[in-house]
């Protein structure tokens, strides 16, 4: 099958974008596994900025994720924070990007995510026995990767200047749902 994306495809914003908005499913139909296999660590982080974006864009927490298989490289699962647009409390980045993949064994995949991860989903990225998480800020938020470390988790920090500015801007903006997204609305109560 021909696809739009190939070995000689130069790697760009535009297809780093696309790459990140169209349904995980429809991806062979986009990309080969040529181009799969040249996306750097920097080039899926990228993704998960866009998937951030794109939360932010409608309204959400700017938080996105990407998991890849290890040796093809190829994105088996992305989502982003739903948690206003789903009324949902735990629709965060990795949780969605898990539940995008599906029924995996996530052993031989990387979890790529645009901001450190909270100890719920640092649990759950353990309890599905990812052995690698890469972290695009801690600047913004950290704290986790300790413990994912502790659980025998690889984890390195590859942080990208537009997610940390994109998640200080939303924080500054958005201090009360900053707070809901990761205490609860319990939390944004004045007592």
């Amino acid at each position: 099958m021909e696809t739009l994306l190939d070995s000689r495809t130069e790697i760009t914003q535009a297809a780093l974008a696309a790459i990140a908005h169209m349904p995980t499913a429809s991806l062979p139909v986009l990309m080969d596994e040529a181009f799969a296999q040249r996306l750097t660590d920097a080039d899926l982080m990228r993704i998960a900025v866009l998937l951030a974006q794109k939360s932010h864009d409608e309204g959400g927490c700017p938080i996105g994720a990407v998991i890849v298989d290890n040796a093809s490289r190829r994105i088996l699962g992305k989502g982003h924070n739903t948690l206003v647009q789903e009324n949902h409390p735990y629709n965060h980045g990795e949780t969605s990007a898990i539940r995008d993949a599906g029924r995996l064994d996530f052993s031989q995949t990387t979890l790529f995510t645009s901001l450190s991860p909270c100890e719920i989903c640092a649990t759950l990225l353990h309890m599905r026995g990812f052995s690698r998480v890469v972290v695009g800020d801690v600047t913004n938020a950290s704290g986790t990767e300790t413990l994912l470390r502790e659980k025998g988790i690889q984890v390195d920090i590859l942080e990208d200047t537009r997610g940390i500015d994109l998640y200080a801007r939303f924080r500054a903006e958005r201090p009360e749902l900053d707070l809901e997204d990761w205490k609860g609305v319990r939390a944004t109560r004045k007592p």
